[in-house]
């Protein structure tokens, strides 16, 4: 009862407008079940191959970086609910059409127009959690995000592998849109005028004049490393599942109840941790370790040869270090932000994923298609990384002091 209860603590102070943000995400999540099966309805059911597979893929990552920027303009400008909810509905009658084509052309514009579409909603959805938190909850109501997307997921992939593997891979697009829509309608119906209120404490993070985030240099070089993690992270959607299945023989139902404890164990620990962890002003540190559980990750699939035990074990790893990671990378961008600025940094820190999601099919299955499996390359690229936010950290605490 003493942990319940500390857990529920956890959550106390958070505005009603980030709830309804995360509600939103909830929804809208647990129907996108399409991500972590797509380069297997490629592949499988379509028949391309890994590196098609990869390039198509490599299309979301772009219409993911237009539509940060695109939101990001937008969202300083015009009514962000509005704009939200634009997002939603248009981007699930675009998923609607994959259904009517084979195409890979056509189906590289479709998930091309789709993601600039779905990721225009980024920048507004995080300005408004910046303009309902303070410096004292908002990593917490950014968990609170992320538990929703991954309660989300918790329940797509682990209900998309059983649609998939029983009654065939379409269904999980005409699931993703009606959820899309039906996360439009509630976002509407909930969601209160926004009452921006300033934060009245400072950081050090946040001590910036409102210039343009193009020309904030630092924030442009942490902005490079958190795509390169996101590389690497990104390839336990499109690599590890084919990885997964070719390799391990697994079938669509356990990929999909992996996916699920990922996303489970982000939903129990996430946030019990970032409140005990977040006052000990860490950050990069923090950061640094959550990308070097990705080394230890991928050495244990390195050297696993298919044992579920290990697999789960990869898993849970490999879940830390998004836990530790991802919620202080958008923390930092949204104290580094000015007030006017909002829409922009958080953009940008949309773009980086953006650039991960183009990449990593690519590179990932492109390699896979040439040389095969490739994690102990991916390991030591892992540790440069580390470490490179360890150095970055160093020089950027001496720069601001």
């Amino acid at each position: 009862m003493q942990l319940l209860s500390k857990y529920i603590q956890s959550f106390r102070g958070i505005n009603r407008n980030v709830w309804t943000i995360a509600s939103v995400l909830l929804i809208n999540r647990a129907g996108s079940m399409v991500l972590a099966f797509c380069t297997l309805y490629f592949i499988t059911e379509l028949h391309f191959s890994k590196t098609v597979a990869g390039y198509v893929m490599s299309c979301f990552g772009i219409g993911s970086i237009l539509g940060s920027l695109l939101g990001g303009y937008l969202a300083d400008r015009f009514n962000q609910k509005i704009i939200m909810t634009s997002s939603l509905v248009l981007s699930g009658f675009t998923l609607l059409s994959i259904l009517y084509t084979t195409n890979p052309w056509s189906i590289s514009i479709i998930i091309f127009c789709y993601a600039l579409l779905s990721d225009a909603f980024r920048p507004s959805s995080s300005a408004q959690i910046s303009a309902n938190s303070t410096d004292i909850n908002r990593t917490r109501s950014i968990t609170l995000m992320r538990l929703a997307i991954n309660l989300g997921l918790a329940i797509g992939p682990a209900v998309g592998g059983y649609v998939a593997y029983e009654f065939g891979y379409k269904n999980l697009f005409i699931i993703d849109a009606f959820t899309s829509f039906g996360a439009a309608i509630y976002l509407w119906l909930a969601f209160e005028p926004n009452k921006q209120k300033k934060n009245t404490e400072n950081s050090d993070l946040s001590s910036v004049k409102s210039i343009s985030a193009y020309r904030d240099s630092h924030f442009l070089i942490f902005i490079l490393l958190v795509a390169c993690y996101g590389i690497c992270f990104f390839q336990l959607i499109n690599l590890v599942p084919n990885y997964f299945k070719e390799v391990y023989h697994y079938n669509e139902k356990l990929i999909g109840y992996l996916f699920a404890l990922n996303c489970l164990i982000v939903v129990v620990a996430e946030m019990p941790m970032v409140a005990w962890l977040d006052h000990k002003k860490i950050p990069f540190t923090l950061i640094a370790l959550g990308c070097f559980c990705i080394s230890v990750a991928l050495s244990i699939l390195y050297f696993n040869q298919g044992n579920i035990i290990w697999s789960s074990a990869f898993v849970v790893i490999f879940t830390l270090s998004e836990i530790l990671a991802m919620p202080y990378m958008m923390n930092i961008t949204l104290q580094r932000a000015p007030k006017d600025r909002q829409g922009q940094y958080s953009a940008l820190y949309s773009v980086s994923y953006g650039i991960a999601l183009a990449l990593a099919p690519s590179v990932g299955l492109g390699l896979a298609d040439r040389i095969g499996f490739q994690w102990a390359l991916m390991f030591f690229v892992l540790l440069s990384i580390t470490l490179a936010f360890v150095f970055f950290h160093y020089r950027y605490i001496l720069k601001v002091k």
